[in-house]
């Protein structure tokens, strides 16, 4: 019965240890949006933040061109929970990326503007991220637009 018990109770110890550590609550938010210029191999690098991606694929995604970001700059803002929406001047879109394993993953794609934005700039606005392209004020989260498109 002793041993029963204390292999139990070293089970249990196992157990707890192997556990994952949770720190909550978390923000991931970044206070003000970032306008980066792209160079000329397509890469963004946010220095304040550490965080360099090419932009290539998005800007394929977007125009079926690989390299039309010639000249142009990405504005890039993160949310509370840790997602990266980007957008540039042209784009019909928001992209919605979340950071795994060394990679930036699309997890969403909003359509703003058939015609594309002329200016658009982010704003955090928790819990939401406030897109602002001229008259158009827009509240976005990772699942697309809050209270749909007005």
């Amino acid at each position: 019965m002793k041993q029963l018990i204390a292999c139990l109770i070293t089970s249990l110890l196992f157990i707890v240890a192997c556990s994952t550590l949770t720190l909550q609550p978390a923000n991931f938010s970044w206070p003000i949006e970032s306008v980066l210029p792209i160079d000329s191999d397509g890469n963004v690098v946010e220095e304040r933040y550490s965080l360099e991606f090419n932009t290539a694929g998005l800007f394929f995604e977007e125009f079926q061109d690989s390299m039309a970001f010639g000249g142009k700059e990405m504005r890039l803002i993160r949310d509370n929970k840790g997602y990266y929406f980007m957008t540039a001047i042209s784009f019909k879109n928001v992209y919605v990326f979340k950071a795994y394993d060394g990679t930036l993953t699309k997890k969403n794609k909003i359509l703003i503007n058939e015609t594309g934005m002329q200016n658009p700039l982010f704003n955090q606005r928790d819990p939401f991220i406030e897109l602002v392209d001229g008259l158009t004020k827009l509240n976005l989260t990772n699942e697309g637009i809050e209270g749909g498109l007005k």
